[in-house]
C-alpha cells in the first residue's frame, strides 16, 4: 500500500492530509450531532429541566420575554455552531479530486517527457509517469467521495436539529404567552 502511495507521487501528500482532515471532521460532527439530538429529542419539561448546552440560551430568551426576532437571532446564532465545520468537509470533497485531477496532469507530463526525451520508448520507461496519473486520481476519488456523501449526511442531520430547535422554541414561546409554562418547570 505504502508503495502505490510513494508512486502517486507527491500530490499524495495533500491528499492525505485531506483524508485525514475530513474523516476527524466527520467523526466529531457525527458524534457531536448524536448527542444533540439525544439531548434535544425528549419531553418538553425533562429538556427545560436539563437545559440542553445547545437550546439553553433558547430558554433563557423565553425566560427572559424576549421577542420573536430577538429569540431567531439567538436560534441562528445556535444553529450556526452546529454547522460549524461543515463548510470545511463542502472544501474537502472538493479539493480532493482537483489534487487527483493535478497528479494526473503532472504524471502524463512525466511520461510525455520520457517520450519527447528518448529514440526508442519501451512501455516500462513511461510507466511511473502512468502510475503517478492513475493512482493521484484514483485517491482523490476515493477520498472525496465518502467526504462528499458523509457532508450530506452531516447536512441533513444538522437540518434535523434546526428544525427541532425552531418546533421547540416556538412550543415554549408559544406556551409562556399563553400562561402555560409553570415556573417549576425550568427548576
Amino acid at each position: 500500500m505504502f508503495d502505490y502511495f510513494l508512486k502517486g507521487g507527491p500530490l499524495m501528500y495533500p491528499i492525505l492530509l485531506c483524508s485525514i482532515i475530513g474523516v476527524a471532521i466527520l467523526v466529531n460532527k457525527f458524534v457531536q450531532y448524536k448527542k444533540i439530538l439525544k439531548d434535544i429529542q425528549k419531553p418538553l419539561d425533562l429538556i427545560l429541566k436539563e437545559r440542553p448546552d445547545i437550546l439553553s440560551p433558547l430558554i433563557q430568551g423565553v425566560e427572559n420575554g424576549y421577542n420573536e426576532k430577538e429569540l431567531s437571532v439567538i436560534g441562528t446564532k445556535q444553529i450556526m455552531i452546529v454547522e460549524k465545520g461543515l463548510s470545511w468537509l463542502n472544501l474537502i470533497a472538493t479539493i480532493a479530486p482537483l489534487l487527483g485531477l493535478t497528479g494526473t496532469v503532472t504524471g502524463m507530463i512525466k511520461a510525455f517527457m520520457v517520450i519527447a526525451n528518448s529514440t526508442s520508448v519501451n512501455p516500462s520507461m513511461l510507466a511511473s509517469g502512468i502510475w503517478e496519473a492513475l493512482i493521484t486520481t484514483a485517491a482523490g476519488l476515493l477520498v472525496a467521495i465518502p467526504i462528499h456523501v458523509g457532508h450530506h449526511y452531516l447536512e441533513k442531520q444538522a437540518d434535523d436539529i434546526a428544525f427541532i430547535m425552531k418546533e421547540f422554541t416556538l412550543s415554549i414561546y408559544m406556551k409562556k404567552h399563553n400562561g402555560q409554562l409553570i415556573s417549576a418547570a425550568y427548576g
